[in-house]
């Protein structure tokens, strides 16, 4: 049971935050000026979009989600299972940054589905 809480930390609190950082980035625009004072500058326009902040906290909670099921569970069974964010990124996506997926992702979501229940069903 702890598994699934973690599991679901680590897709839903890892997706939100990079859901999140990419919403702050495309307000930020990209950048184009790879100087060292324009990368500082660019990275104290981005400390001050709050949906950075949440993203990091989101993706921070993520990793110490993953932290603790690696501790509970082998590795060959927790990094395709957390395969799933995947599929979590795509809806996401398309939910609330609206962006358009092509028949040809959602097809490839799926197959990634569908390992992800071929390796939860081995471990059992």
């Amino acid at each position: 049971m702890l598994e699934l809480i973690f599991l679901f930390f680590i897709i839903g609190a890892g997706t939100g935050g990079e859901l999140c950082i990419s919403h702050a980035m495309k307000a930020l625009g990209e950048v184009h000026d790879f100087r060292p004072a324009a990368l500082l500058q660019f990275a104290w326009r981005a400390a001050r979009v709050g949906w950075m902040w949440v993203g990091i906290g989101l993706m921070t909670l993520a990793f110490f989600s993953l932290l603790a099921m690696l501790s509970m569970e082998n590795v060959s069974f927790v990094v395709p299972v957390t395969a799933l964010s995947y599929a979590a990124g795509a809806v996401g996506a398309a939910v609330f940054l609206r962006e358009k997926i092509s028949p040809q992702r959602w097809l490839g979501v799926l197959v990634v589905c569908l390992g992800v229940t071929l390796v939860w069903l081995s471990r059992r």
